[in-house]
Parts: structure tokens; sequence; C-alpha cells
């Protein structure tokens, strides 16, 4: 079984649901970026302190320190049975340096899982996604409709789109990852733990691939 995992996927390709099912059924820890930067800051490291003076000033924290991050979560003692990454790397240029970091601690990537979804699917569940305003709740008006259009079931607040959801914004963070993130796919399919799975089918059965993919 691999338990040392790396998840990609374009935004929208269903990522965080997949990597709360892997998380929970594993019982490994789930290694977002974000939650990363947050927990550093958290304990008050020096890493931690560093990615903060980046994050306060709203600008993007440089490699070096993220991979020191990195670096310094997967040296953790509940990372010793394995590690589910999200978010990192997003270049080459971090995928090399996860290499040499994961090599360094002795915890090398086993298997990359790609959720692959056709763009024009991840434009319509995008761009439906519709947020509550006050409990933060998340509709989509195909797939998940409120029982009231604009009112949250949950509760009563309106409904609204988040400004990086409309099509014109939807469409550059999608550019953006075809230009970063998408090489990193040749990249590991070149070292032979890439799995791409079927995306744009049910939650359940997204996760089934996943699996099999895991225990093979």
């Amino acid at each position: 079984m691999k338990t040392r995992i790396l998840l990609l996927g374009a935004p929208g390709a269903g990522k965080g649901s997949q990597a709360k099912l892997i998380k929970d059924y594993y019982h490994i820890p789930h290694i977002s970026t974000g939650d990363m930067f947050r927990e550093a800051i958290k304990e008050g490291s020096e890493l931690g302190k560093l990615a903060n003076t980046y994050i306060s000033r709203g600008d993007l924290v440089p490699d070096e320190v993220t991979i020191g991050l990195v670096k310094e979560r997967l040296s953790k003692s509940d990372c010793k049975n394995g590690y589910l990454l999200d978010g990192f790397p997003r270049t080459l240029v971090q995928a090399e340096a996860l290499d040499k970091l994961s090599k360094d601690i002795n915890q090398d990537l086993q298997l990359v899982i790609d959720v692959d979804v056709d763009d024009q699917i991840l434009i319509d569940r995008i761009t439906g996604r519709r947020v509550c305003k006050k409990c933060g709740s998340t509709y989509h008006i195909k797939n998940m409709p409120s029982k009231v259009e604009g009112v949250c079931d949950n509760c009563g607040g309106e409904l609204y789109i988040r400004n990086d959801d409309n099509l014109t914004a939807f469409k550059t963070r999608l550019e953006n990852y075809y230009k970063q993130t998408a090489p990193l796919i040749d990249y590991y399919k070149n070292k032979n733990l890439l799995v791409k799975v079927d995306g744009s089918k049910e939650l359940n059965e997204v996760f089934s691939s996943i699996k099999k993919a895991i225990e093979e």
C-alpha cells in the first residue's frame, strides 16, 4: 500500500473532498500549504514567523521558505506512516526540491494522483457555485441547489457568487494552473508515480478509483 501521496488537479476538480476521504479512511495527515502556514505561524517557529512577514503583506511566500516549512512538517512524527500533500508542489522547481527534501528525511513520494476533469465541467462546477454570506454553506445551482433560490437552507442567509468564481476570474485561475502546475503531470509520469482518475464521476466512484491506486 502507498501512503506517501501527492494530490493534483485543476481548481474545481474536487481535490478537497477527495483529500478528506483519503485522510479519514487511511488515517494519514492531510498537508495543504494554507494549513501548514497557519500551523507554523501559530507554533511561532522561525520559518512560521518568516512566512508570516510575507503573508501579512499580501505577498507570495518564496519557494525556499515554503520548501523549508514542508520539510519541517514532513519530519513530524504523525507523518511517519504516510502523508497526503495538497497544494505543494505547484511548480517544477518545487517538485525538484520536494524530491531532494523527501530523500533527506527518507520519506520519498510513492504515488501522485491526478484528479482529471474536462475544462467545461470545471467551468460548470465553479460558476454554478453559490455560498451563504452568513454561515458559509456551499450550494450549486444544478448539482445541489437550495430549496429556495438565493436563500440558504441552513440559516436563511443570502447566497452569492464569490469573486473568484465568476467566469473571467476562473478562466484566469485555470490558465495559471495549466502554465504552472500541469507540467508536473509529465514530471511524475516520467517517474512512474502518476495515476490519473476520472474526477467527473460521482464522489464515491472517484474515491473508489483512488483507493484502487493506493492499494495496488
